[in-house]
């Protein structure tokens, strides 16, 4: 489908508001929290109250994000998604109900968006029209604004580095967004979301993930697997992620000086050591709020300095702020 004449706002994406009252302040948590913990598994959401659309953690950095997320909730927050994260090694699936816009943001996965009932949009710049989708193919590292608007959506992300990924880079056009073909999205996201409905459990929702990239990616060839002393350095480093991976160590594991590691790793990865760091530890700090922690608990347990920080990386590699994850 072409570009489409950007509409107005809708309700679900992210407006300023007003200050509440201190008694809409307890009857909105009291409502919001009783509807949510009734209704859906879990819910991604930002304050729209200060600053640049920001969320509440773009001014009390040194409040604690399960606090903050209680703040959030009283002060009539909106909701950008509703569903789950499934986490594996190279990928994740997030599934569920989009219900609003993210903001513009780069992460160093390809990002796979399938719609469930109707089209989703996506566009690369902030001025640009939109372009609604049934199925697409975001290319890593690139800037994009996606936007849900209340229907079912699947966002698969694999990692370039995988067999998987260099395949699916090697299907692909120069173009940041690949549209899908109708009848192909529908095919890969009718099984996600028959399997979603029928059963919440994570091997069959990983299976299913994984099925759909297969299709999409076919058979990678050998050739297209990172070099074996980064995937070391790799491996190392996802062990280490409870305390500080370093460049430094990273090299050794690959048995490279540090500045021929520096060089390799953003000619294989395509990103800053740093910034991948802080890629692994976002995505273990998801798996690790999906296993039961709070966000605290997470935060410190996938190696970040506290929540605020945890928040700032979710907010720039997703378009969103974990301010309200909440499970079923």
């Amino acid at each position: 489908m072409g570009p489409q004449a950007q509409s107005t706002v809708s309700a679900f994406a992210w407006q300023p508001h007003s200050q509440p009252t201190p008694g809409q302040f307890t009857q909105l948590h009291e409502v919001f929290v009783e509807f949510i913990n009734r209704s859906f598994p879990f819910g991604f959401a930002c304050s729209g109250m200060l600053r640049d659309m920001g969320c509440i953690l773009d001014s009390e950095e040194r409040v604690d994000l399960n606090e903050t997320a209680k703040v959030g909730v009283r002060s009539g927050l909106n909701i950008a998604g509703i569903g789950r994260v499934y986490v594996w090694n190279g990928g994740s699936l997030w599934i569920g109900r989009g219900a609003g816009q993210t903001r513009l943001h780069a992460h160093h996965a390809i990002q796979i968006t399938l719609a469930q009932n109707g089209p989703v949009r996506l566009r690369t710049r902030a001025d640009a029209d939109w372009s609604e989708y049934l199925g697409a193919v975001v290319r890593h590292n690139e800037l994009h604004q996606f936007d849900g608007r209340g229907v079912g959506v699947a966002q698969i992300f694999v990692e370039p580095e995988t067999a998987e990924g260099r395949a699916l880079l090697a299907h692909q056009s120069a173009a940041t967004i690949l549209q899908l073909r109708n009848e192909l999205a529908g095919e890969l996201a009718q099984p996600l979301f028959a399997r979603y409905a029928a059963t919440k459990a994570d091997a069959p929702m990983i299976a299913e993930a994984q099925a759909a990239i297969d299709r999409l990616a076919g058979s990678a060839p050998a050739l297209a697997v990172v070099d074996t002393r980064i995937r070391r350095a790799l491996d190392a480093m996802r062990r280490s992620l409870d305390g500080t991976p370093t460049l430094a160590a990273a090299a050794a594991v690959a048995h490279l000086s540090p500045s021929r590691f520096r060089h390799l790793f953003i000619e294989q990865m395509r990103t800053p050591f740093r910034t991948y760091v802080l890629w692994l530890r976002l995505n273990a700090a998801v798996e690790s709020y999906s296993q039961g922690r709070n966000w605290t608990e997470a935060a410190h347990h996938a190696g970040f300095a506290d929540s605020a920080h945890l928040s700032r990386t979710f907010r720039r590699m997703f378009g969103i702020s974990p301010v309200m994850l909440i499970k079923e």
